[in-house]
């Protein structure tokens, strides 16, 4: 049994402990959706799998609260698929292994999915407790959010019945998020015919590990490393000073992750090999230097290894390799009434390179609609000029702020009573399905909050385990003192 269940309050560790033997990874959801199905059956809710592929449990109210709003519970399923490189885990058929290490739950070599599965495990958690005392309530636990909001974006606009939504999919517990950011995916691709490797060079792969990486939203005003834009200031010089190919690129796996390892498989005439080992240990000094404070240990190194039959044609090459330098990557700018939240940025999340085609896929956020256009259309100039197509898929709206929210002051009353202290009201870097839900539902009252996670969309992912009871405390008090209608 998995030493989590011990901990309090056991309704929830016992149900995410259920949920992390389910392989779950987005693109790779039926058996999830199965377990809350059958999960609903057993506990006796109404539960059914909607055409977006999101589950819908209904639980109609206790004696004596008929009257009151309903109440719309949402989190999302799916978990991003990350692992170290020592791991063997397959996110499509292995369980997740859990483990305690002092005041945090952690996963062995792999990303936890606290995200957002302690909020699945909240909604199994009031599913299933007969002594709960609430009004109509709804779990919507949404398909493939962390791919592109899918089960959100088609949600049924004649689905739901609530009036209150509270999504649990925040991350800093005593913050109640009231807006988040709007996104776009962008997707730039080349096809180009290889040419042959000069019979003559060597082959060198040349790795950069370490990083940290992290969530794109939340994370991304760090400062932490991007490993295809540090990759690509190697690359460049590797090429003028060495007389370097590109052959390979590969870098990033999540495109809202930023990305934390990157490999490219560089050809040169043997004569430089030595000279470009020795660069890359000076690049390695460099990185550490430039990022001392924020990445702990970076890694920088090459291999040997056979030389490839094919290059990248020199000018695509130059061409590629100056979009990698040219693109926007980070934080744009700031919300200017609210200066200590990102407003605008973007992710060169993954690049992939090789056999004859180029692949470059970012996440752009904004808080802004015509910011959000605006690094869009800036992101697409760069690559156009490189001779890339480019596309935009999967854009989502933010979500406006309500500092007069009927649910909003009521949690804040809650959280006060329960707590002895003031909630803190926030707005968002990061996405959250609410926007997508308010745009088809735009009558809804809503708040998103959530227990303390730290590292999401990395291995370093945990979840602050005091946090979890307040969190459940103030679940059932909110239910239990919904307003009438």
């Amino acid at each position: 049994m998995s030493e989590i269940r011990n901990l309090n309050p056991e309704c929830i560790w016992r149900n995410f402990d259920a949920l992390t033997q389910v392989p779950r990874p987005s693109g790779h959801l039926e058996k999830v959706q199965q377990f809350l199905l059958d999960f609903a059956a057993r506990v006796g809710v109404e539960g059914f799998k909607d055409a977006a592929g999101n589950i819908v449990m209904r639980k109609p109210a206790s004696a004596g609260m008929e009257n009151k709003k309903g109440v719309i519970l949402q989190a999302h399923m799916d978990m991003v698929p990350q692992k170290s490189n020592e791991s063997t885990h397959n996110f499509e058929t292995d369980p997740i292994e859990t483990y305690v290490d002092g005041e945090w739950v952690r996963a062995k070599g792999t990303t936890l999915g606290a995200d957002n599965g302690i909020g699945v495990a909240a909604i199994m958690a009031v599913m299933e407790d007969k002594t709960l005392v609430h009004g109509p309530v709804e779990g919507l636990i949404t398909a493939d959010e962390e791919t592109g909001m899918f089960g959100a974006n088609d949600l049924p606009c004649d689905e739901l019945q609530g009036d209150i939504l509270l999504n649990l999919d925040s991350e800093t517990w005593g913050k109640f998020v009231i807006g988040s950011a709007g996104g776009i995916d962008i997707t730039a691709t080349l096809a180009y015919k290889e040419v042959e490797t000069d019979k003559e060079d060597a082959a060198v792969k040349v790795l950069l590990k370490g990083l940290k990486g992290g969530h794109s939203g939340l994370e991304i005003n760090d400062g932490r490393g991007n490993a295809n834009k540090l990759m690509a200031r190697f690359v460049h010089e590797a090429i003028a000073e060495y007389g370097a190919r590109l052959a390979t690129w590969h870098g990033g796996t999540m495109r809202n992750a930023i990305p934390f390892e990157c490999e490219v498989v560089l050809t040169l005439p043997k004569e430089n090999v030595e000279a470009l080992k020795e660069n890359v240990e000076e690049w390695r000094k460099l990185f550490n230097h430039e990022f001392r404070t924020i990445e702990e240990n970076i890694q920088f190194f090459t291999e040997d290894v056979e030389t490839p039959t094919f290059d990248t044609p020199e000018e695509i090459q130059d061409n590629l390799l100056d979009a990698i330098y040219g693109c926007h990557n980070g934080v744009l700018r700031m919300i200017p009434v609210f200066p200590s939240v990102v407003e605008t940025s973007s992710n060169l999340a993954i690049i992939d390179i090789e056999g004859g085609h180029a692949y470059f896929k970012l996440l752009a956020r904004s808080a802004n609609e015509s910011m959000k256009e605006y690094i869009a259309t800036t992101l697409e100039s760069t690559f156009s000029m490189a001779g890339m197509k480019v596309e935009m898929s999967g854009s989502y709206g933010g979500w406006d702020p309500n500092t007069d929210s009927e649910i909003l002051h009521l949690m804040e009353q809650h959280y006060r009573e329960l707590f002895g202290e003031e909630a803190i009201e926030q707005v968002d870097h990061a996405g959250l399905e609410c926007s997508v839900i308010l745009g088809k539902y735009p009558h809804l009252d809503v708040v998103s909050f959530g227990p303390t996670m730290r590292s999401p969309h990395t291995t370093s992912e945990r979840c602050l385990i005091k946090t979890i009871a307040p969190f459940w405390e103030l679940v059932k008090k909110t239910l239990a003192e919904v307003p009438a209608k």
